[in-house]
């Protein structure tokens, strides 16, 4: 069983930045990947990191969102910078065997962190 909790959400202005953190057990096992939710919309992969570092990201945030793993302190990290109001959202980090942006292959989440940034 592997436990997630992430923090740093909150609220911004358009082109402000955030750093998620998500502190948890066994991350050298895993994948990790970053999802978010909007009211009324399905979940969506934001970023992956592969067990060996490799990344993917989505179209959306590419280029304004980096993934990072401390594995000395079991932490995954979300950089997002310049953030737009379509950023908003919950976001959630999950565990999983692959490096893949579909929510369905990932076996552990977090309960989630609030992100709104304001035009």
């Amino acid at each position: 069983q592997v436990q997630l909790v992430e923090g740093g959400g909150g609220s911004v202005q358009s082109g402000g930045s955030l750093r998620l953190s998500c502190a948890g057990s066994r991350f050298s096992t895993y994948a990790m990947g970053w999802f978010r939710q909007a009211p009324g919309k399905e979940r969506e992969g934001v970023a992956a990191m592969a067990r060996d570092g490799r990344t993917t990201y989505a179209d959306p945030v590419k280029g304004r969102f980096t993934i990072s793993r401390d594995f000395a302190k079991n932490t995954l990290y979300l950089q997002m910078n310049n953030l737009k109001p379509e950023d908003t959202a919950m976001y959630y980090c999950a565990a999983g065997e692959f490096i893949e942006l579909r929510p369905e292959l990932y076996m552990f989440w977090g309960q989630g962190t609030q992100v709104t940034v304001s035009s």
